[in-house]
């Protein structure tokens, strides 16, 4: 069993090796779920706002160009972390 500090350092390594691209917002999805077009790659994703975003009512309209964080484990969905200014 690990102990606390093992364990911080994997959690705060995952956020780090965190992957953020560029996208635009093709829909809105139910359940606070978009669908976001790759910029760099044209890959289609499945993101939920980020928790800052919706504390301070960051709205993002289809259309928008948002930037979105992707884990190296699923590179299908992620969490849109900045909406860019002039969208």
């Amino acid at each position: 069993m690990k102990n606390k500090d093992t364990m911080q350092e994997d959690m705060e390594s995952a956020k780090d090796s965190a992957i953020r691209v560029p996208g635009v917002i093709l829909e809105s999805l139910p359940g606070n779920l978009f669908s976001v077009q790759l910029t760099e790659n044209d890959h289609k994703v499945v993101a939920y706002l980020a928790g800052k975003m919706m504390q301070h009512k960051i709205w993002v309209l289809p259309g928008d160009q948002v930037t979105v964080e992707l884990s190296p484990y699923d590179l299908t969905r992620g969490r849109i972390v900045w909406r860019n200014p002039g969208s």
